[in-house]
């Protein structure tokens, strides 16, 4: 993410958060958007977590989250460095706030995969800056047969999931967007034309406003 610039940019960038049950296919949404985006010039970056619980065999520290010990992460929720935290699955996971507003300030979109209890605090703090969308997946059957083909995670691990995921899905309705993810592609564009339509709302589109005015004057 960049560094705080002096000034604002044309445009403050947006907080794009994705939320789902573990297994529905937010991460993978995730990934795919920033690759896409990329590769179409616009810029977009990932808030990356910090997180207590262990790493599993695929991911890097920070690159797929920051991992750190429970005393760690205490000190940085004490001393109000965290934007957003909270326990799952019997975990801590939080979000580093200088890094995010250092990056809406230089007009960068910033993309959050977390949980419902983490939009709620994001939504709270950035309410002018926050787009939620929630990712559901088409069944209970396909969201067990997701979680036992990644093959990260123990059984005992996977019945704590399941369990947990009605709880999660209940907070849909407090997400401003629905996506069924049924097929990867289809729901990567779903979203990408979610953050597409959302980046030209009229109150984050400095430069139209005076465009306007300008026209306007000059009738």
């Amino acid at each position: 993410m960049p560094e705080p610039t002096p000034g604002d940019s044309p445009r403050r960038g947006l907080i794009l958060v994705l939320s789902s049950p573990s297994g529905a296919g937010k991460t993978s949404i995730a990934r795919a958007l920033l690759a896409q985006e990329a590769e179409s010039g616009h810029r977009i970056d990932l808030s990356i977590s910090v997180t207590t619980r262990s790493r599993r065999p695929s991911e890097v520290d920070g690159i797929h989250y920051h991992f750190r010990s429970v005393r760690q992460f205490e000190t940085m929720r004490d001393r109000g460095e965290l934007l957003e935290w909270a326990e799952v699955h019997g975990n801590w996971y939080g979000t580093p706030l200088e890094p995010v507003e250092a990056a809406l300030r230089a007009g960068e979109d910033v993309l959050f995969d977390i949980d419902w209890q983490g939009t709620r605090q994001v939504a709270q703090a950035m309410p002018e800056d926050v787009v939620t969308v929630f990712i559901l997946p088409p069944s209970l059957a396909e969201l067990r047969s997701r979680l036992e083909r990644r093959a990260e995670d123990s059984p005992e691990v996977i019945a704590r999931r399941l369990e947990n995921a009605r709880e999660e899905i209940g907070h849909w309705r407090e997400y401003g967007y629905l996506v069924i993810n049924r097929d990867l592609e289809v729901s990567v564009e779903a979203v990408r034309s979610i953050l597409h339509a959302e980046r030209h709302r009229q109150e984050r589109q400095k430069p139209a406003q005076i465009l306007a005015d300008e026209l306007i004057s000059g009738l």
